[in-house]
């Protein structure tokens, strides 16, 4: 991402939003290599909310970035810029407010894998209970957006397309000419230069440069 042209799109927000909450996920996983404080942290919330972080929110946020990144491509439709938009913004509100709670309920005692907690853990474990209702409503938002992916069936655009990139003074040079005539000026992506959905047994053999 240094040095390069950044373009917020859902992929790109969710790609940086599991480099933020893995982070998170590392460094509370730091704390309970230290073999004191997990003896005190062992078997409490905050052990809940630290794999979590790293993957009910990490990983899923990296499986959201690849969806939306190359669903188009596979499927062949479009989804709405927008409502992904406002997915990843619910998801990433929601499970915040869900499991950061948790690293304070941890510190104060409260053990995992129980059924009810005394009143003095009520706050931050209400708080959370709001959290895990954000991340509800993002879930069946994501549902409503794959349902809107194949109804609307909108022709997807190329995500190397970059033509803002380039100077119009360029548009005779010879190397951009056969990029030109495939429709724009791409990147040397060959995935983003087939069909989409691609063909079976596009290429018989492996391309060459």
């Amino acid at each position: 991402m240094i040095g390069g042209t950044i373009v917020y799109s859902t992929p790109m927000l969710y790609a940086i939003g599991f480099i933020i909450l893995f982070t998170i996920g590392g460094i509370t996983g730091i704390v309970l290599s230290q073999a004191s404080l997990d003896i005190v942290l062992h078997d409490t919330i905050y052990v809940v909310a630290h794999f979590h972080y790293v993957l009910s929110m990490g990983a899923v946020f990296a499986i959201f970035a690849g969806y939306y990144y190359w669903s188009p491509k596979i499927i062949g439709y479009a989804y709405n810029e927008f409502l992904g938009k406002l997915h990843f913004w619910l998801f990433f509100i929601g499970v915040n407010i869900l499991f950061m709670p948790m690293h304070f309920l941890g510190l104060s005692g409260q053990p995992r894998r129980i059924s009810d907690y005394p009143d003095n853990y009520f706050m931050w474990n209400y708080v959370a209970s709001y959290g895990s209702i954000i991340s509800l409503v993002s879930v069946f938002l994501f549902i409503y957006i794959i349902y809107r992916q194949f109804t609307d069936r909108i022709k997807p655009k190329n995500p190397m397309e970059l033509e803002f990139f380039y100077s119009r003074s360029l548009q005779g040079n010879n190397i951009l000419t056969p990029l030109i005539e495939l429709g724009g000026y791409k990147e040397f992506n060959i995935e983003f230069l087939l069909s989409s959905p691609p063909k079976y047994h596009t290429f018989n053999q492996l391309p060459v440069s």
